[in-house]
């Protein structure tokens, strides 16, 4: 008797290892995506609880807003992703300013 622990993944055949790994990658996106969620929620209670004292955190809040809003913007709608661009373009270059 060994000690060793056996490697089980050696003595699959190559599809059983294939379908083993895809479980584990499915396993860690699912975990993944449900801490980026927590993690968006527990952002968005603090945005909505705790007023802006400045222009600049103000501006970081509408820049977190206005990107919510490009992601569901489709392709064909330039304009309005122009737009944006143009608004988050403006909050870069007064920040500096100021």
């Amino acid at each position: 008797m060994s000690d060793r622990p056996v490697d089980l993944d050696k003595h699959r055949g190559m599809a059983a290892q294939k379908a083993t790994d895809i479980r584990r990658v499915v396993a860690d996106v699912e975990a993944n995506a449900r801490t980026l969620r927590e993690r968006t929620s527990e952002l968005e209670t603090q945005l909505v609880a705790v007023p802006a004292t400045s222009w600049p955190e103000a501006a970081a809040k509408a820049r977190y807003v206005l990107n919510l809003y490009v992601d569901t913007l489709g392709n064909q709608d330039s304009r309005h992703r122009e737009l944006v661009a143009a608004v988050l373009a403006d909050f870069d270059r007064l920040s500096v300013e100021n």
